[in-house]
């Protein structure tokens, strides 16, 4: 398979600093780590691609190190020369499961050692693209989507939020959820937290047209998903464009929040780009059925 990548790091309207963090690298057998735009489709390396989003907390010259702390490490610990078995399952989560948690320690350690850091924290959700699947390890809200044309638009990750608690337990709806007073709320994260980070880890296999899409809650906490869905129906095949509308979505609902976007497109190593909608599948599309 082929993959282009493209992200986008935004303050926002309302917000003075920016705390979130990202960072891809489109090759993991030559790490060039990287923000922005590919540019074009290039072939998938054996080791895959790996792209992680950090949305931090605890305020000016707190969160930004937090959400910083998390994604060196993440970089830092997806050496090509670590000694693990791709081919193995167990194994990669295993993995990811420690990457997790060595962010989670490195950032508990700056806040023992700087008191001026107390309080600092971060969500962190990763998505390893690798032997046809994706392996997706995160922590708080920040979240994973997978779009395909002929499917829409499907949620990979489950917030780990007071409100999707609420949800779970069938005291509030999803609708009542996103409009609820503690929606900001997480549960779990990296940092000064009540317990070390466990990230939840899922496995997806990966399709032709796919568009896996990470973002922050300064995108997915504001904007609904089928507005989310109709953006990248309508720009699936430019990835740079769809980062683009799709902060000019968050913009337009009040850009309360810090956002962050990363849309990583894949196509078969014999296209040029993702393959249009079909005739069939933009009427679905046009009638929410997708």
């Amino acid at each position: 398979m082929k993959i282009n990548i493209s992200s986008i790091l935004d303050t926002g309207i309302e917000r003075e600093n920016n705390e979130d963090s990202l960072i891809f690298c489109p090759d993991l057998s030559r790490p060039e780590w990287s923000q922005g735009d590919m540019g074009s489709y290039f072939p998938l390396g054996k080791l895959g691609a790996i792209a992680v989003v950090a949305d931090g907390m605890g305020g000016a010259n707190a969160g930004e190190i937090a959400s910083e702390i998390a994604i060196n490490t993440i970089k830092d610990t997806f050496d090509p020369n670590s000694p693990i078995d791709i081919e193995n399952d167990e194994e990669i989560r295993e993995f990811l499961h420690c990457a997790v948690k060595k962010a989670d320690k490195n950032i508990i350690d700056r806040i023992n050692s700087d008191p001026d850091t107390s309080g600092m924290g971060t969500t962190l959700v990763l998505c390893w693209i690798l032997n046809g699947k994706v392996y997706i390890a995160w922590c708080g809200d920040s979240r994973c989507y997978v779009y395909n044309p002929a499917n829409g638009l499907t949620p990979l990750t489950t917030d780990h939020s007071l409100v999707q608690e609420l949800i779970d337990r069938g005291e509030i709806s999803k609708e009542e959820a996103f409009t609820h007073p503690d929606s900001n709320i997480i549960t779990r994260g990296l940092g000064d937290f009540d317990s070390e980070a466990v990230a939840d880890i899922v496995v997806h296999d990966i399709h032709p047209n796919d568009t896996l899409l990470l973002c922050s809650d300064g995108l997915c906490g504001y904007c609904q998903d089928t507005d989310i869905e109709t953006i990248l129906a309508n720009n699936y095949t430019e990835v740079n464009q769809c980062c683009q509308q799709l902060l000019q979505l968050a913009l337009n609902a009040g850009g309360y929040d810090n956002i962050s976007i990363i849309a990583a497109s894949l196509i078969n190593d014999d296209q040029q780009k993702p393959a249009n909608l079909t005739l069939g599948q933009r009427i679905k599309h046009f009638f929410g059925l997708a």
